[in-house]
């Protein structure tokens, strides 16, 4: 059977941790900002995990 490739979108949104945890970008830190305050976008800045119920989507689509 061939190996399964790397979906190319996925592989640039997500990381893996050494303890085989998926890390990700928060959302809504693009435009739109006057809006929002200091904190709120000091807080999206920051990275977040993947939750466990789509881990097993994101394992996919990165070929782990």
């Amino acid at each position: 059977m061939p190996k399964m490739k790397t979906n190319s979108s996925a592989k640039k949104r997500f990381k893996v941790t050494g303890t085989g945890k998926i890390k990700r970008n928060k959302a809504f830190k693009n435009h739109i900002l006057t809006k929002k305050s200091k904190v709120q976008k000091k807080r999206l800045t920051k990275k977040g995990l993947v939750h466990k119920s789509d881990m097993k989507r994101v394992k996919l689509l990165l070929a782990i």
